[in-house]
């Protein structure tokens, strides 16, 4: 970029909202990856006519726009690989716009954080159920972007699930509204759909419709202790087809709950080969019990040694504790943790975890695993030292590995956190030719040009 045209997009945003000092280039340039590309400029609209200024720029101009919230992202979905501009939307448009209460929908701004949407429906009455574990950091359009899941997505689905409506401004600063705060609507292509998980490639999303549900009036934790991955894998979905839908239906295998005991010493069965934790939500205390002993008879059914049951928010806030703190736990296995968050249909989970332990022990690798069984999405970690090529090297081979036995499964590369930059090479074994070829051709309809998140995707 030149500094004419740094200018230029000061003269839209404001001086104090378009930096190229170091400071500002240095915090934007990465996201939870830990991976680096710089930017050439920061850029903080205050609204969406400004968002569509910028961008016609841009356009005009063939300047790479990465549009972002918190950065949170674990595929480097929001990394400027091309240079240009980091449209970054969490400063100024984060504001709640509307809780309808009669339509029970919210309407909000890219940059509200999902948390915040949580506490603000909650506070009336209503429930917004889409929590994925960065809730109190990312924002809901980059909840959006990436179609964010979360521990509720068992009983409640994804983001996707309570999109109803979006703005978004195109490459060439057009502004469109997509969907409405109708239940029903078939009129012409969905295009919220299309907009919904594709990472920025498409359009800067500036305004989200969402659906809201009544906040349940009791919720319930339990615990299931296992002797085996097999015996924990097959009382998910046998527990799944018995009628009761769990809100949240979370595991840990061996080795993450020997990380989390090792780390903060909460009395877990370390010998365990897998635990299983789960909670129940209702409107009637009866519907309550039935669920918890509908659960408690499908885990001991397959096996379960231990089923522990909360009586009251702070132990159910313990038995939550090992779930919520695995990721940060399992850095005692290696100094790099390759995630991926692939997820096959529930009945194959027995059969992913036996086929990861054989991956596991063929490259030497160890593999600690955990995550949403419920919708039957896996976090797998390939734990290696950085700092050694070799490791790495075995380490990439390894998740290559656990992708092609995901996609034979049945199975997606990605549950949730997105491909980005760090799964696009793999997305030839997920996609044919010609489903990559419609995918490139979308991508070409909204932005010829390409300016928009290039190099996503494999886009």
């Amino acid at each position: 970029m030149t500094q004419g045209q740094i200018k230029d997009l000061r003269v839209i945003v404001g001086e104090e909202d378009c930096f190229e000092d170091k400071a500002h280039l240095s915090a934007y340039c990465y996201d939870a990856t830990k991976e680096r590309k710089y930017p050439e400029c920061v850029v903080f609209p205050h609204n969406e006519e400004e968002v569509s200024r910028i961008l016609q720029y841009c356009n005009t101009h063939k300047i790479p726009i990465v549009p972002r919230g918190a950065g949170s992202g674990f595929t480097g979905g929001a990394l400027a690989v091309n240079g240009g501009v980091v449209l970054a939307l969490e400063k100024h448009m984060n504001q709640i716009l509307e809780i309808d209460m009669e339509n029970m929908v919210a309407r909000v701004q890219p940059g509200v954080v999902n948390m915040q949407l949580q506490k603000a429906v909650e506070a009336v009455g209503l429930f917004y159920p889409p929590d994925p574990a960065s809730e109190h950091y990312s924002t809901l359009g980059g909840n959006v972007s990436e179609n964010a899941g979360g521990m509720r997505a068992a009983k409640y689905g994804i983001t996707k699930d309570f999109v109803m409506a979006l703005r978004a401004v195109l490459p060439n600063g057009d502004i469109i509204r997509a969907g409405k705060k109708t239940i029903k609507d078939v009129a012409g292509y969905n295009i919220a759909g299309i907009l919904i998980a594709s990472e920025g490639t498409l359009g800067v999303i500036t305004e989200i419709t969402l659906k809201l549900l009544s906040k349940p009036k009791y919720t319930k934790s339990a615990m299931g202790v296992f002797p085996s991955i097999q015996s924990a894998m097959n009382a998910v979905y046998k527990t799944m087809a018995s009628g009761v839908t769990p809100v949240a239906m979370e595991f840990l295998d061996n080795l993450t709950i020997r990380a989390v005991e090792e780390k903060f010493h909460k009395g877990l069965p370390k010998e365990a080969g897998a635990i299983l934790i789960t909670e129940v939500d209702g409107n009637l205390e009866e519907e309550i019990a039935y669920q918890i002993q509908k659960v408690q008879e499908k885990f001991y059914e397959n096996g379960a040694s231990e089923f522990i049951v909360s009586s009251n928010q702070e132990e159910a806030a313990n038995l939550w504790f090992a779930r919520k703190n695995a990721s940060p736990s399992i850095t005692i296995y290696g100094s790099k943790k390759l995630n991926e968050d692939i997820t096959v249909p529930r009945s194959k989970l027995p059969e992913l975890l036996e086929r990861i332990s054989e991956v596991s022990k063929k490259y030497d690798v160890v593999i600690p695993c955990f995550g949403h069984t419920g919708d039957g999405n896996v976090h797998t970690n390939v734990m290696v030292d950085g700092s050694k090529e070799e490791e790495l090297k075995k380490g990439y081979e390894a998740i290559e590995e656990i992708f092609k036995i995901t996609v034979e499964l049945g199975g997606t590369l990605s549950g949730e956190h997105g491909i980005g930059l760090s799964k696009a090479p793999f997305m030839n074994l997920a996609f044919s030719q010609e489903e990559m070829n419609l995918f490139r051709a979308i991508k070409k309809a909204f932005d010829p040009n390409n300016i928009l998140n290039p190099g996503k995707m494999a886009l």
